[in-house]
């Protein structure tokens, strides 16, 4: 447990103009002091100094959002030669009776550090940080996309008769190759002008967030490839799912085993039996993004893949569920995934790691 192995426990909420701290004494978890400090090197020299004052023995930070408001305290942690866990954010609390302020959460963060037997370290990599700076932005351009994708298609739908007859049946590829080709004519009326214009800035910003999203998933790939060519390899393991992998991963020892990885993930089994019921069911909690890049290598090898396809058929002539089966497959996926991260084959060796075919258990 961590209070055996520190003094003194220095949670803290993370935000983007301050951050807060509170020091816990490790073995009865009493509140010692708190301050809340600028995000400024200014502001970070002085929660260093109020833990030399407050916290001079052995010490822990406990810190929620590491990877996003807190990163910059995380780093000038990290170079002091300070320990660092990761606590994620509490869930919503709901009902009157629950207070919430920067401090409560500062001292819950290090009570819940406290708490927990196992902890995970905050990711460091710069190629990491470069990978979640790719993958935010691209998901930002496809999210655009979509959005003008479903302006032009209403467009079309309350464009005048004559201009939508000729639009609406056609799908979204057709619709970027012939729209460019339409001309406003002097008899055309003041709608028809006036939605021709739209679709077309409509149709110009589509091909721009493409190309933009393009040209990012071409650099994630570039990046996923350089820091591990093996995830490629895998079935169904395309640039974007590996390069949330590896996001989520973070480093090697961040996660003290495959199961936490799995938790973090949401990959995890969760028991759900009830008297002569004995069953589990998937997780909704861990890093969502992650766990729909699980998903999607599932889709996609149920799909594609030979193993998964045999595997699955099986399962569900035998009586499971389609959402019990990708549980499972989730769960190994999960495993395979934290392996070859962590032991990730040697640069000389390109063949693709083996996937038995077969190894997924009732209950992973």
């Amino acid at each position: 447990m961590l209070a055996d192995q520190v003094d003194i426990v220095l949670g803290g909420d993370t935000h983007e103009a301050t951050h807060t701290i509170a020091a816990v004494r490790a073995f009865d978890g009493a509140v010692l002091a708190r301050l809340t400090f600028a995000t400024t090197i200014v502001g970070y020299e002085s929660a260093l100094a109020f833990a030399d004052k407050h916290a001079p023995g052995r010490r822990a930070w406990a810190l929620e959002g590491t990877g996003s408001y807190g990163a910059g305290l995380v780093r000038v942690l990290l170079a002091r030669g300070e320990r660092v866990i990761e606590i994620d954010r509490p869930a919503a609390l709901a009902g009157s009776s629950h207070a919430k302020s920067d401090e409560l959460d500062a001292i819950r963060a290090a009570h819940t550090a406290l708490g927990r037997a196992r902890h995970a370290s905050p990711r460091t990599s710069d190629s990491h940080d470069g990978l979640r700076v790719l993958l935010r932005t691209r998901e930002g351009a496809v999210t655009a996309r979509t959005a003008a994708v479903n302006a032009l298609q209403a467009a079309i739908v309350i464009a005048p008769d004559g201009l939508r007859s000729r639009l609406r049946d056609c799908s979204v590829v057709t619709l970027l190759r012939i729209v460019p080709r339409l001309r406003v004519r002097a008899s055309d009326s003041v709608a028809d002008r006036c939605t021709l214009v739209a679709i077309r800035h409509l149709v110009d910003r589509i091909r721009q967030l493409t190309e933009e999203a393009r040209q990012l998933q071409t650099a994630l790939a570039t990046l996923v490839r350089s820091l591990c060519p093996a995830l490629l390899a895998l079935p169904g393991v395309g640039p974007i799912c590996a390069a949330q992998f590896l996001v989520t991963w973070g480093h090697e020892g961040r996660f003290p085993s495959e199961a936490a990885f799995a938790h973090a993930v949401g990959a995890a089994p969760i028991v759900a039996s009830s008297g002569k019921t004995n069953r589990h069911r998937l997780n909704r909690g861990g890093d969502r993004k992650a766990n729909r890049a699980l998903h999607t290598v599932i889709l996609t090898r149920r799909r594609h893949d030979a193993p998964t396809i045999e595997y699955y058929e099986k399962h569900l002539a035998s009586g499971k569920t389609a959402r019990e089966i990708t549980r499972l497959l989730k769960r190994y996926l999960a495993r395979a995934i934290f392996r070859l991260l962590e032991n990730p084959p040697l640069p000389t060796d390109t063949t693709p790691p083996k996937e038995p075919t077969d190894t997924v258990t009732s209950q992973p």
